[in-house]
């Protein structure tokens, strides 16, 4: 029999064991190990990164606080070099302007008036100034007699009259004034005074006629007067004849 065959009564032995080969490494779990040495390296990276973070944020810091102790004391030293200070005032506030009331020409009146009461005098002794003929009257000098002679013929046309029946001296004259003024102011040419016959009168004598031709001579802005045609008053009226106007609308108009 041979000597390497086991003997057919002689239990069996069991074949020595193999050793296992080594288990092969899963792709996954090697993927995790390299992500968790990275991750260590990444912690690391970060922790110097804070400390940097850290160091920045001490030094920035510092330099606020020393700028705030800078401020602080060049405070202090403005407050040592001003001293003692108070609020101003408050300014004063213009008031809201008031709308001007008109103004009255007061003294433009009172001047007027004065010119006025200067102008004419009852003590005035018109005689040298008027010419004699049928009836009285007057023009100023340097105006034409020839003018005179129109404005009896009615060469102007009348464009006011005043009437001085039942006035007395002193309120025939005022009359008088205000009427010649504010005729001329108007610019007329032509305006009748009816100052009366003097029929109802003491004696009989018409005493306003003498003063309204007195009152007449002494005005500036009559240049010529003359007693009135028949059917415009006669002798109990006079015609008068105004300086011209820049606006006049008075124009003389054709003789008959």
């Amino acid at each position: 029999m041979p000597k390497n065959k086991p003997h057919p009564g002689e239990p069996r032995r069991a074949a020595p064991a193999r050793p296992a080969p080594p288990p092969t490494p899963d792709p996954q779990e090697l993927a995790q190990a390299a992500s968790a040495q990275s991750g260590f390296a990444g912690l690391g990276s970060l922790r110097d990164a804070l400390k940097v973070q850290t160091r920045q944020r001490e030094r920035e810091r510092a330099i606020e606080k020393a700028a705030r102790t800078e401020a602080a004391a060049d405070s202090d030293l403005f407050r040592r070099e001003i001293g003692s200070v108070a609020p101003l005032k408050p300014p004063m506030r213009a008031l809201p302007r008031r709308e001007a009331p008109v103004p009255l020409p007061l003294q433009t009146r009172l001047d007027e008036q004065a010119v006025l009461h200067e102008a004419i005098s009852d003590d005035f002794d018109p005689e040298a100034y008027l010419d004699t003929s049928d009836s009285l009257f007057y023009h100023r000098p340097g105006v034409s007699a020839e003018v005179v002679k129109k404005l009896r013929r009615g060469a102007w046309i009348v464009q006011a009259q005043l009437d001085l029946h039942g006035l007395r001296r002193e309120e025939a004259r005022e009359a008088l004034q205000n009427f010649i003024r504010e005729a001329g102011k108007r610019g007329l040419r032509c305006v009748r005074v009816i100052h009366g016959k003097g029929l109802g009168s003491v004696g009989k004598e018409p005493v306003l006629k003498g003063k309204v031709r007195a009152w007449l001579v002494q005005k500036e802005e009559v240049i010529a007067f003359c007693e009135a045609r028949p059917h415009d008053g006669g002798a109990g009226a006079v015609l008068v004849l105004l300086q011209p106007h820049s606006h006049s609308h008075a124009q003389p108009r054709q003789s008959p």
